[in-house]
This record gives structure tokens, C-alpha cells and sequence, in this order.
């Protein structure tokens, strides 16, 4: 079954994140079909209180293939 895994960092701490990413796949031992991100651009005046990403947040999405589902 394919499942996402979604993991938020700031990018002044990539390769922490990175390290957790990789603990993680090891952890689990997923088959990893696909990893994108998204570096949050400034905020804007008009983005009020419901944006919970600050400028300079990451946001990695990691597809995998697993037998059973993630929890």
C-alpha cells in the first residue's frame, strides 16, 4: 500500500532534518517511491493567523511502499 510521510523543519537545521528522514526510512524499512519539499516563502502582511509556517520552514513529503499501514 502506498502511504505519505510528512516531515516539517526549519532550513537552518537541513541536515538534522535530513538525518531523521533517514532514521526514519531505516526504522521502517519503506520503500521510498518519491521525496519533494517546500521551502515556506516571507510572510506576507496579509497572511494572518492562520499560516503556521514562518519563513524559512520546510516541509518534506516522503511516498513510500509499505506492507502495512504507518502510524
Amino acid at each position: 500500500m502506498q502511504q505519505v510521510k510528512l516531515f516539517k523543519g526549519v532550513d537552518s537545521e537541513l541536515p538534522e532534518l535530513e538525518r531523521q528522514i533517514n532514521r526514519w526510512i531505516r526504522k521502517t524499512g519503506v520503500k521510498v517511491l518519491s521525496i519533494s519539499g517546500n521551502l515556506a516563502s516571507q510572510p506576507s502582511s496579509a497572511s494572518g493567523p492562520m499560516n503556521s509556517f514562518a519563513a524559512g520552514d520546510v516541509l518534506i513529503i516522503v511516498q513510500v511502499e509499505t506492507e502495512k499501514p504507518l502510524g
